[in-house]
């Protein structure tokens, strides 16, 4: 029986070097990875639909641009045409006074992006206008 022990502990100490060494591999792999990875900022115009009613105004400064985060391999990121990227937020069903948030929506060629894992995000990816009544 002691033999059987003796194995059975001489196991299971060998499984901490083991998760030790597959923990420290996953760290490389991730850190080569992330290290690779690298973003560009650039500034595009932001098209804002604001309320047509006459009955409600913008009392604040409306964005007229967004800055956009281009995330991904370092060779990548510079071959993206900032052009072909367009920023919109719609005011349009504003009805009430007070601040009104809304969310940066992008379009842009979706091969492009998803073919090399590129990732594209608005900074700031919300928008806030203050609206007051027009008749005020």
């Amino acid at each position: 029986m002691k033999q059987n022990s003796k194995g059975l502990s001489g196991f299971i100490s060998s499984w901490v070097p083991r998760i030790l060494c597959l923990f420290v591999a996953i760290i490389i792999f991730a850190s080569v990875r992330y290290f690779n990875m690298g973003s560009r900022v650039v500034r595009i115009p932001l098209d804002v639909t604001l309320p047509s009613g006459g009955g409600i105004a913008p009392e604040s400064l409306v964005p007229d641009s967004v800055d956009i985060v281009i995330s991904g391999d370092d060779n990548l990121i510079y071959l993206v045409d900032p052009d072909s990227i367009s920023a919109h937020a719609d005011f349009s069903d504003v009805s009430h006074s007070g601040i009104a948030r809304r969310v940066v929506d992008l379009e842009y060629p979706d091969g492009v992006f998803s073919d090399t894992a590129l990732v594209v995000r608005a900074d700031p990816d919300v928008v806030r206008i203050l609206f007051s009544d027009s008749a005020q």
